[in-house]
């Protein structure tokens, strides 16, 4: 029991990711108060799913147009520097948020410019945050610490809407947008208090031309990269809109209040909160594992859908939760262990335009499927769409050779060289020195 508890926290014992731990918790804690309060006052303000899911779309439309050149410029520069901005640069809407609704000023077209405004943000912060996390703990516990990000991102899902939905009921939403400006604080102190000398820093990638190409190339090249990416394209797009549907859930098929949102949310979140520490306890990842929790992912949301009590439907969250983040954490994690040092920002990049800048596409066509046919039609098409992601994964790993997983003691790919396949006349892919056999087990 001890040995599993010391493998799960591994990365707190590097002090740099401590920091960084401990600001995450604090800055997304506040960011969750903040979608909270945007979600229930388009609510409020317009009662229309379509609405809610515009809002929730907008926040990550400019990851969709502009997150590869995010990716770039996090391989271009200091990812410290870059995350330093971005953090200082969010304080902006949160702030103006927080006045517009404290006057009561706030109109449907603000609260969306607001909104898109923090998502051009988002798309510079998203690939610098997300491929950071190697440089402060190394390679070897890069599925830990994506892990233990999964943890910080779940229990901040239930920290934020459960404080957002009682300073909502108690003080209004305004606060929210207040807390979540002063929040950016704890980050900021992290990013400046952090030993730079411990960073495990890459070479930076050269500045010339087709760079976002030859990133395309890697990936189309390279079915370790190409298959969790195309699992979590058709995924993000339709199963991961629960900033549509839990609000509309909450009001339109529960008729109830900031308060039942805000349970929904943490219910998931606990769920959530298990599968993270779960996966931060597992020493490699293997596309049986993305295909077995895409599975269940599928499996929950309909299971939720079909439930007939708010408490039941809470209760099938739990599930939901986990699995969702175990499949989450798995396609970042196993992305981490397989790209080349000097695409990792771009290659992270392309993570976040499939799995949040597919938002903008799906969110909108949920709310509106939520609105003509009830938020529970919303669920099932998610379902649909995990499972079809399961039955493509489980045929194209079989056609794949290689998958990646941690080099934990597990027979490697050798050098990281990929040599042609004998009589295949194939020219060869890159590979990292963790690019595996795929694991069937």
């Amino acid at each position: 029991m001890t040995a599993t508890i010391e493998r799960t926290f591994s990365s707190l014992r590097v002090p740099n990711y401590r920091k960084y731990f401990t600001g995450q918790v604090i800055s997304i804690t506040g960011n969750w108060m903040q979608i909270v309060g945007e979600m229930w006052l388009m609510v409020k303000l317009t009662g229309s799913g379509v609405s809610v899911g515009l809002t929730a779309g907008l926040q990550f439309l400019p990851i969709l147009l502009f997150g590869a050149w995010g990716g770039l410029l996090a391989d271009r520069m200091s990812k410290r520097t870059l995350l330093t901005f971005t953090q200082m640069a969010m304080v902006v809407p949160a702030v103006t948020l927080f006045v517009l609704a404290l006057t009561g000023a706030a109109q449907p077209w603000m609260v969306l410019a607001l909104v898109l405004v923090r998502g051009s943000i988002l798309a510079l912060d998203n690939p610098a945050r997300q491929s950071f996390v190697v440089e402060i703990v190394g390679s070897d516990r890069v599925l830990n610490a994506v892990a233990l990000n999964s943890v910080v991102v779940h229990c901040s899902r239930i920290l934020g809407p459960a404080a957002a939905g009682t300073i909502i009921a108690v003080l209004g939403i305004a606060p929210c947008f207040a807390v979540n400006a002063a929040s950016f604080i704890a980050m900021l102190i992290a990013l400046r208090t952090m030993d730079a000398s411990k960073l495990h820093t890459p070479k930076l990638a050269e500045r010339k031309g087709g760079e976002l190409r030859s990133a395309l190339r890697y990936v189309a090249r390279t079915p370790e990269l190409r298959i969790p990416l195309a699992m979590m394209a058709l995924v993000g797009t339709i199963s991961f809109n629960f900033q549509v549907l839990l609000p509309l859930l909450a009001d339109f098929t529960w008729h109830g209040t900031a308060a039942t949102y805000a349970g929904l949310t943490a219910a998931m979140g606990v769920g959530s909160v298990a599968g993270a520490l779960a996966a931060g306890a597992r020493g490699r990842v293997s596309g049986s594992l993305l295909v077995l929790s895409s599975l269940l992912f599928g499996i929950f949301l309909i299971a939720a859908a079909a439930a007939p009590t708010l408490w039941l439907q809470i209760l099938a969250l739990v599930p939901l939760g986990a699995a969702s983040v175990t499949f989450a954490a798995g396609v970042n994690s196993s992305l981490q262990i397989a790209v080349e040092p000097v695409m990792r920002g771009r290659v992270m990049a392309l993570y976040s335009i499939v799995f949040l800048g597919s938002t903008p596409i799906g969110a909108p066509l949920v709310g509106w499927l939520a609105e003509a046919a009830g938020p529970r039609a919303g669920l099932v098409a998610g379902g649909i769409a995990a499972l079809a992601a399961a039955a493509f994964a489980a045929a194209a790993f079989r056609r794949a050779d290689s998958y990646p997983r941690q080099d934990h003691g597990i027979e490697s790919a050798g050098d990281g060289r990929t040599q042609p396949r004998s009589g295949s006349g194939r020219t060869p892919r890159p590979q990292s020195a963790g690019a595996l056999r795929l694991d069937r087990r």
